[in-house]
């Protein structure tokens, strides 16, 4: 059953799954996906209940469940960490373990750089080298969620999250206002040098969205990076190899 809570005014889907013993994993999906289809539907909340972990998974304003808003103020990345520590307050979690994929590896990073102390391992899948890059002038993936006849798009990734959004039934408009709230968010090698949890980074290697997993990886203290055969950006979350490497370096034993 969906569990609900209210941040800022906006109500705030999540599903809270297994024992509470011990440190939990918190999931947070990518853009134009919610919990259910970046976790629960390609198996990860089962694995996770198998090795006897608790995870907790939240939809994004704007995406699944949660409430989603067409102003692009409300988007931006405090906003979106306000729902994040909301939901760590609300169930009473001072320390957790963080997986982010895309979007959500993004926000994974912020959360870590803004209250470093409330997490003690961080998993990022779906970025790598590009993180770096400087971002597209205009906004191209609010421009996919808006256009009208999806079938003039002819950047494949732009394409991809737009098939996406529209098999879910998304409300594109909130996606664009997503998009557009968020902007173009920068991280520097020097601002994530600063992170001291352990750091798994995870992308395919046809992942043209997230590049080099190792170059990202080399930049933390503590950082190693996996690279998935053959997948691209929407292939790899359900590949087997990322489960089982995510819960190797989650028992300590990931080389």
């Amino acid at each position: 059953m969906t569990d609900f809570f209210n941040s800022h005014g906006f109500s705030i889907a999540y599903d809270d799954v297994g024992p509470h013993e011990k440190r939990p994993m918190v999931l947070l999906h990518g853009f134009a996906s919610n919990r259910t289809e970046n976790w629960r539907r390609v198996g990860w909340y089962g694995a996770f209940e198998r090795q006897g972990l608790r995870c907790i998974a939240m939809d994004w304003r704007g995406h699944g469940e949660s409430a989603k808003p067409h102003e692009p103020e409300a988007y931006g990345r405090e906003a979106l960490l306000d729902d994040l520590f909301g939901l760590l307050d609300h169930l009473d979690l001072d320390s957790v373990n963080l997986m982010g994929y895309s979007m959500g590896a993004r926000l994974a990073l912020a959360a870590v750089l803004t209250q470093p102390q409330r997490f003690k391992n961080l998993i990022i899948g779906g970025v790598g080298a590009r993180l770096f890059e400087p971002s597209p002038s205009g906004n191209p993936l609010a421009e996919a969620m808006e256009c009208e006849d999806p079938s003039t798009l002819s950047e494949p990734l732009l394409k991809g999250f737009r098939q996406f959004a529209d098999a879910q039934g998304d409300d594109r408009l909130a996606l664009a206002a997503c998009a557009r709230g968020r902007g173009g968010e920068e991280f520097t090698r020097e601002a994530l040098a600063t992170i001291r949890s352990a750091v798994l980074v995870i992308a395919g290697t046809r992942d043209e969205l997230a590049g080099n997993a190792q170059v990202l990886a080399d930049v933390f203290m503590d950082g190693r990076a996996v690279t998935l055969p053959g997948c691209d950006h929407f292939s790899a979350i359900p590949h087997a190899l990322y489960k089982s490497t995510v819960f190797d370096f989650l028992d300590g034993t990931l080389p």
